[in-house]
Order: structure tokens, then C-alpha cells, then sequence
């Protein structure tokens, strides 16, 4: 993977690609922002809805590269045009998802109301740009870095963990628990989003190793009722590292080492809560839904991939403790 930082960095980055038709992938947030693009989509969906995808794989016909630019919506909406084309992404962060580091995806399908996987897009560079993160308001910095912090927590005891994982998971948590409060008390400071944008680098190279249980719930969540990615897992992660604690203690310890607590749950509590209520109940989930919830996180990989089984009956469990 190649990265760079600054986004005078992106054409040099094509050339190095031979990519001279590249489709931008966006969102109409940022139809104004002067980049070497040869074309244009921003059509880009929340959840990286199917309609979306489709749209933006007509528009990418005379491309030879896609630029992702935005959140995870738009770099999964890039992902999935690249499977299907086998068109490079070179992705450009605007939040702290961390959708950049891997080649899989989620994808909305929004009349069957759930959050789909898909894999094989070709992520081949990211470029990274503080500036472009400075509107960023507060709660969507909070939702997306929880979620960043997630994949740094997960990434410890999911079944697809490895050493590297593991280093990056650790040297991303400790960056995103300092960071984070600070940028949500003054999101126009270079320094701290900077700090922040690098902590959850890691933590996008940390998601290679899957995510767990907590990731699960937060897209059972955003496939039915659309509710945004980063604050469900803000919401489902306190509550799964609770539920994970019996078989992943030591996990949990260094985890906790790392962003220097040891109540790793309290202090992620108290970073999550940044992000907004957290409590189902607070987002109007209604409760007869959560059998139907639990089935389809119980359905999940991330599920299956969690250290401690979920089926639906415990899972049920859990989100009535959360509702």
C-alpha cells in the first residue's frame, strides 16, 4: 500500500499508478475541492447504499482508477465499483473510518433493510490530509474515531488477529484516546487532528485482522435504520468488550495498557459518550424490533469471527441491556 500525507502528494501518486483517468468518488460536500481528476460522480450514498454503487459504476466507464474521497460511505462505494471493474482506488480520508486499509465492504440494501458485505476491491493508496478534516463537526469526529477505536480493540481477540494487527492496534488506541476529546473541544486545531488522523491509520491497518461482535451490531443497526456507522459502534463497543471480557481478558488488559486505564470498558464509555447518547432507545430503535436484530448480527462474519460465540439468543440478550 502506498501512503502519503498531504494532498499535493495525490498527483504524483497517479503518475506513479498510471492512473490519467481517474473518476473522483464523492460526495456533493466536496463537488467544489480542486483535484486531478478526469471525471466526476458524487452520488455517493450513506452506507454505500446499492443504488449508489450502481450509479457510480455507469459513471466510472471511461476511468482507469478511482479517487475515494470522503468517509467510509464513499471509499466502500469505491471498493465496490472496484471489484466489480478492477479499476485502483486511491483513497483520500475525510473522516476516521479506516475503510481505506482493506479490500472488503459494507453496502446497504435499503428495501431489504440490511447492511450487506462484498470484498476484492483493489486498494493500492491512500493520501492522507489533515486539512480536509477540520469540518469535520464534533459528533461525526466522535462516531467515525470510536469506530477507529474499534477496530483497534476487536482487532486484539478476533479470529483473524497477527502480530502486525496487533502492533498497529496498539499504536493506534493510545493516539485515538488522547486525541479524541481534544479535537471534540477544538476541531480546528492542525496538531490534534492531526494526532487523531494518525491513530486511526493504524487502527485501518489494524481492521486487516476483522473485526468482532461490536462492529456486528453497529451494522445490523446501520442497515436498518440507516443510523451512521460510527456512532452504533460507539454505542455496541462498551457493551461487547463487557460481553468479551470472560474470554479475552488479556486482551483486554493490554488493550487497556494502551489507552492507559484499567477499565478499558470505563474509558471507553467515557469516550463513546462524546459521540452521543447510549442507550438503542436514544436513536427511536423500537424495541419489538430486537429479535429481528439480533438474527441478523447473530448472521454476521464479524459475529462469527468474535472470540466468544453470539448466536441470536445471547445476542438478544445483550441489546435489551443496551436498549
Amino acid at each position: 500500500m502506498i501512503v502519503r500525507w498531504g494532498l499535493a502528494a495525490l498527483p504524483g501518486v497517479l503518475d506513479e499508478l498510471s492512473i490519467s483517468r481517474p473518476l473522483l468518488v464523492s460526495t456533493v460536500r466536496w463537488r467544489h475541492l480542486q483535484l486531478p481528476v478526469h471525471d466526476r460522480f458524487h452520488g455517493v450514498r450513506a452506507h454505500a447504499e446499492i443504488a449508489g454503487i450502481k450509479a457510480a459504476r455507469e459513471a466510472a466507464g471511461g476511468a482507469d482508477g478511482l479517487v475515494a474521497l470522503g468517509g467510509g460511505s464513499a471509499i466502500d462505494t469505491a471498493k465496490a465499483v472496484s471489484s466489480q471493474t478492477g479499476l485502483p482506488v486511491v483513497s483520500v480520508p475525510t473522516t476516521y473510518s479506516g475503510a481505506e486499509w482493506t479490500s472488503g465492504y459494507g453496502m446497504r440494501d435499503r428495501s431489504a433493510r440490511r447492511k450487506l458485505g462484498g470484498g476484492g476491491g483493489r486498494m493500492v493508496a491512500i493520501v492522507y490530509e489533515v486539512e480536509l478534516t477540520l469540518g469535520l463537526p464534533a459528533r461525526e469526529s466522535a462516531g467515525t474515531a470510536m469506530n477507529a477505536l474499534a477496530h483497534c480493540a476487536e482487532a486484539l481477540y478476533t479470529t483473524g488477529r497477527a502480530q502486525e494487527t496487533d502492533a498497529e492496534a496498539l499504536a493506534g488506541a493510545p493516539l485515538i484516546s488522547r486525541w479524541l476529546p481534544v479535537v471534540v473541544g477544538n476541531g480546528h486545531n492542525l496538531q490534534t487532528r492531526r494526532g487523531l488522523l494518525e491513530g486511526a491509520m493504524h487502527a485501518g491497518a489494524a481492521l486487516r485482522a476483522g473485526t468482532g461482535l461490536g462492529h456486528a451490531i453497529a451494522q445490523a443497526l446501520g442497515g436498518r435504520y440507516g443510523l451512521p456507522h460510527g456512532t452504533m459502534n460507539a454505542v455496541s463497543l462498551p457493551a461487547a468488550l463487557r460481553f468479551n471480557s470472560t474470554v479475552a481478558a488479556g486482551e483486554l488488559t493490554r488493550f487497556g495498557e494502551a489507552i492507559g486505564s484499567a477499565d478499558p470498558v470505563a474509558r471507553v464509555s467515557e469516550l463513546a459518550a462524546l459521540a452521543g447518547p447510549s442507550r438503542l432507545c436514544d436513536y427511536q430503535v423500537p424495541r419489538q424490533d430486537l429479535p429481528d436484530l439480533a438474527q441478523a448480527t447473530a448472521e454476521s462474519a464479524a459475529a462469527k469471527a468474535n472470540p466468544r460465540p453470539a448466536p441470536p439468543d445471547v445476542v438478544l440478550e445483550l441489546l435489551g441491556a443496551m436498549w
